[in-house]
C-alpha cells in the first residue's frame, strides 16, 4: 500500500476535524493549515508536512490509535504523530522528551507553538486562558531547546 498524497491527507484531516474549534471559536483547520504551512516555510519534508496535517488528530479524538497504525502513512509520518500526540496525564517534560527523541518531530511542534502563541490568535482569548496558555508555550519552548 503506497502513502497517501499530502493532497489526500490534507482532505482527511480537514474531513476528520471539520466540526471542531479552537479555543477562540475559529474553525480547528485554520490552526492545522497554519502549522502545516509552518513546517513548509520551515524546510520539512512532505512527511512531515504529513504529520502535522494530522498532528493533534489523535490527541483531539479525531482518528484513532488504532487507525493510525493501520493508515497509509510512512512508518516515519506515524511515529512523528505519535511523538507530538500528548498523552492523558504526562508530564511536559515526558512529553518533550518524546518529541526531541524522535527525528523530525521537533520541527512540527515548533511549528505548532509558533501558531498556538501567534499574538493575534492569543488576542482572541480570555485573559486568564491567554496568561495560562503563554505560559504553557514558553515552558514548552524552554524544555525544548527553543529561542524565544
Amino acid at each position: 500500500m503506497s502513502p497517501l498524497s499530502l493532497a489526500e491527507v490534507e482532505r482527511l484531516a480537514r474531513r476528520a476535524h471539520a466540526a471542531q474549534r479552537d479555543k477562540a471559536g475559529r474553525p480547528y483547520v485554520e490552526h492545522l493549515a497554519a502549522v502545516a504551512a509552518g513546517v513548509r516555510e520551515r524546510g520539512g519534508t512532505d512527511e512531515q508536512i504529513a504529520a502535522a496535517w494530522l498532528h493533534d488528530a489523535v490527541e483531539d479524538g479525531a482518528v484513532t490509535a488504532e487507525w493510525l497504525a493501520g493508515a497509509a502513512l510512512s512508518p516515519w509520518t506515524k511515529d512523528m504523530i505519535r511523538a507530538v500526540t500528548k498523552l492523558p496525564g504526562e508530564s511536559l517534560a515526558e512529553y518533550t522528551a518524546r518529541v526531541l527523541a524522535t527525528p523530525g518531530a521537533l520541527l512540527i511542534k515548533e511549528a505548532d507553538l509558533a501558531h498556538n502563541a501567534d499574538p493575534d490568535r492569543l488576542a482572541a482569548l480570555d485573559p486568564a486562558t491567554r496568561d495560562r496558555l503563554t505560559a504553557k508555550y514558553a515552558e514548552v519552548r524552554r524544555l525544548l531547546g527553543l529561542a524565544d
